[in-house]
């Protein structure tokens, strides 16, 4: 009788996924490297990765490499160690996530509800056969993002001083999924699961057609910003109109952006405004009510919003013309 193949370790998985085995411990991969102990763990706590013991054989030759190319770009004066530092950080957050998401589709689209030994090996088998092809695509989506976010930052600092403005004018927007807590609990995990992203994805397609930056999606709520009144407006009735129940607030005005979010007066002032908006509808704040033309936009009651004071809301609706 032949034996059941044993579940895979976590040493066979990342032996497999990484490509090459452990041979260094700490202090032998920073000085093949001819870099400080002191700055890889720097670099590897703020990439996400988990401190090993001193004398812990956990290092490969791809280690060595990575940290020799950050030696490079040290020596060659590129760099400094706090800008490597930030890097590392927006890097192994960002592909943190990226992994954490790739991993669960591949294994939700191949795996049954009670999945086997047999079928915990073929994940792992089409996770081997498919990374040459992912990385590739990987490489070239970051290049094409990277030239995106170049040409953005370019158009925001045409006619300033400065090439990245330490503020930057911009429409700022929040979509809200209505009745989220009352759907999280009618729903089970599934189909919870399916309702945010499914909702992301839509977000996601309808902010990219119009040429602006999902920020962030916060399970029942997105960030997104455009460089434009008019482009944040498109949005925001694309979206209300998509099919899902929604309310929407945007505002226009100076924002800091930093490692990727922003942050300032008119993020809050839009995230006040998505609060107060009822079911359905879009509210928007008066500067950004001031450069939109060929849309509906009605003056209703100004209301408190909270640490800012009394605001004058907005409602937008598109043009029945």
């Amino acid at each position: 009788m032949s034996r059941p193949p044993a579940r895979p370790s976590a040493e066979e998985i990342e032996r497999l996924l990484v490509g090459s085995p452990a041979r260094f411990t700490k202090e032998q991969v920073t000085a093949k490297a001819g870099v400080s102990q002191e700055l890889a763990e720097r670099i590897w706590r703020a990439l996400g990765f988990a401190q090993r013991a001193d004398g812990a054989v956990a290092f490969t030759d791809a280690d060595v490499a990575a940290l020799r190319r950050v030696r490079r770009m040290l020596d060659g004066g590129l760099l400094d160690e706090q800008t490597v530092i930030r890097m590392a950080r927006a890097l192994g957050q960002t592909t943190a996530r990226l992994a954490q998401w790739q991993a669960e589709i591949m294994i939700g689209a191949m795996l049954p509800t009670e999945p086997s030994q047999d079928d915990l090996a073929k994940v792992l088998g089409a996770a081997q056969e498919l990374m040459p092809d992912f990385e590739q695509v990987l490489v070239h989506v970051w290049r094409a993002q990277l030239a995106a976010a170049g040409t953005r930052l370019l158009a925001i600092a045409d006619g300033n001083d400065e090439l990245v403005p330490t503020r930057v004018t911009m429409a700022v927007g929040f979509a809200d999924l209505v009745s989220f807590t009352r759907r999280s609990r009618e729903l089970d995990e599934r189909e919870l699961a399916e309702l945010v992203e499914g909702f992301e994805a839509r977000a996601s397609d309808v902010v990219a057609s119009h040429g602006a930056r999902l920020v962030k999606t916060l399970g029942d709520e997105v960030l997104f910003t455009a460089p434009s009144p008019a482009q944040a407006a498109g949005i925001a009735l694309d979206l209300v109109e998509s099919g899902v129940e929604l309310r929407v607030g945007l505002a226009y005005g100076p924002v800091l952006p930093t490692m990727g979010d922003v942050f300032g007066t008119t993020v809050n002032l839009a995230a006040r405004l998505t609060a107060i908006a009822r079911p359905g509808t879009i509210l928007v704040d008066s500067a950004l009510a001031e450069g939109l033309e060929g849309f509906d936009l009605h003056k209703i009651r100004r209301r408190p919003a909270r640490g800012l004071g009394v605001v004058q809301p907005y409602l937008l609706r598109r043009s029945s013309s």
